[in-house]
C-alpha cells in the first residue's frame, strides 16, 4: 500500500466537500491558494501570437499582467468576449484562440494598460 501523501491524500469529504491537495484542508479554509504570489512584472503587458505545439493553430498570448488569479480570469473573459473567441488562463498567461493581437492591444490600452506587441 502506498503512502497517503504520495497518492495525494483526501480529495473529497462528505463532511467538508472538496479538499485542497496541497494543504489538505477544505477548500473554504485553504491557505495555499490565498498565499500565491502575484508575478513580478516590468509594468508592460506583452501581446504575441504563437503556433508552437498547437498543430499549426495560432493563439494570442497576453503576458506580464500583475493580477491575482480571479482578476486575471475576469480579464481573460472580457478579452475572449471582445474577440468573439475561446481561450483559457494558464500560469498567469491569457491564451485566446486565433490571431487577435490588434483587438487585444486596443482593448487593453482602453483599460489603461501599457501594452507592447511582442514577436513578429
Amino acid at each position: 500500500m502506498k503512502n497517503n501523501k504520495a497518492t495525494g491524500g483526501l480529495v473529497y469529504s462528505t463532511e467538508h466537500g472538496k479538499m485542497c491537495p496541497e494543504c489538505r484542508k477544505p477548500l473554504a479554509e485553504c491557505v495555499c491558494s490565498r498565499n500565491k504570489a502575484i508575478p513580478v512584472s516590468d509594468g508592460i503587458v506583452h501581446v504575441s501570437r504563437e503556433t508552437k505545439g498547437r498543430k499549426g493553430k495560432g493563439v494570442t498570448l497576453i503576458k506580464g499582467l500583475t493580477l491575482d488569479a480571479l482578476a486575471l480570469a475576469q480579464l481573460g473573459k472580457q478579452l475572449k468576449t471582445a474577440c468573439g473567441s475561446g481561450g483559457t488562463v494558464k500560469d498567469g498567461v491569457i491564451e485566446i484562440q486565433g490571431d487577435h493581437c490588434e483587438r487585444v492591444i486596443e482593448t487593453l490600452k482602453m483599460q489603461g494598460w501599457v501594452v507592447k506587441r511582442a514577436g513578429g
